[in-house]
């Protein structure tokens, strides 16, 4: 059975160390720089202690698992020490396997979620992305995902990128169009209940096509100049929601068969 330590305390965290706890993976420490978002995750695991130093050495854990913001891991690696035989992995979609060279047993452990503290999540149908610097390590972390996950991948480090990249464009990005939506209703005193079956059915619609691209609907698709024209002017007080308009106009339109 492997014993887990997390680096990190944020929304990655809040939501592993409990689930691989109850699959049966015990988590022992977990090293953060806020002590009060560490003491609101060990309130729901069995005997986790809160440690502020990178030196586990001593620890008892053999999988390690940094979860932190993509910039801060490098400076983990590089200070941090770990038992020998240890597992050090990290939970980014965007940093390289390499990024952890001077670990032996070296992994990633992606999981492919938009995670918030405090919100329950399913973690059985989200995809783990899987990579490893050797057949073994490869093997105990898949394991681990498969503990908590019935969707678990192998891939390396640029495939897990371009992941990411698409992740950014359907998650991040289509949260900002909505906000952006939600926006344009309010400032015209109409609620954004309006909008929301319209959005269920086109994500709805989206996810059982074979390819988004054919239930395309609106102006940009019918290339109904007049009502784009319109929308343009309703948009003049706000030149980036303008510019964000005009663009994703064009990228429909070029996208249509000619």
């Amino acid at each position: 059975m492997f014993g887990i330590s997390f680096i990190g305390a944020g929304n990655v965290t809040w939501h592993l160390a409990p689930a691989l706890e109850a699959a049966g993976y015990p988590v022992g420490e977990i090293a953060a720089r806020n002590a009060n978002n560490a003491a609101e995750i060990i309130r729901h695991l069995y005997d986790a202690r809160i440690v502020d130093s990178l030196d586990f050495s001593r620890s008892r854990a053999n999988i390690f698992i940094i979860a932190v913001p993509d910039d801060i891991v490098p400076e983990i690696a590089q200070n941090a020490a770990f038992p020998p035989d240890a597992i050090v992995c990290h939970t980014s979609g965007t940093l390289p396997l390499t990024v952890l060279k001077r670990f032996p047993k070296r992994g990633v452990f992606y999981p492919l979620q938009t995670f918030t503290k405090g919100r329950p999540l399913d973690l059985s149908a989200v995809p783990f992305c899987i990579e490893a610097a050797d057949a073994g390590t490869e093997k105990q972390l898949s394991t681990l995902a498969r503990s908590v996950s019935r969707s678990v991948h192998l891939m390396d480090s640029e495939q897990r990128k371009a992941l990411h990249l698409g992740a950014v464009f359907a998650g991040n990005f289509t949260n900002h169009l909505l906000a952006l939506s939600k926006r344009i209703a309010e400032e015209n005193n109409l609620a954004f209940d309006l909008l929301k079956p319209l959005v269920a059915e086109t994500v709805a619609k989206a996810l059982a096509a074979q390819d988004p691209a054919t239930v395309q609907t609106g102006p940009a698709v019918r290339r109904d100049e007049q009502t784009i024209k319109r929308h343009l002017q309703a948009l003049r007080k706000h030149a980036l929601w303008r510019k964000i308009y005009r663009l994703l106009t064009e990228s429909i339109q070029a996208d249509l068969p000619r």
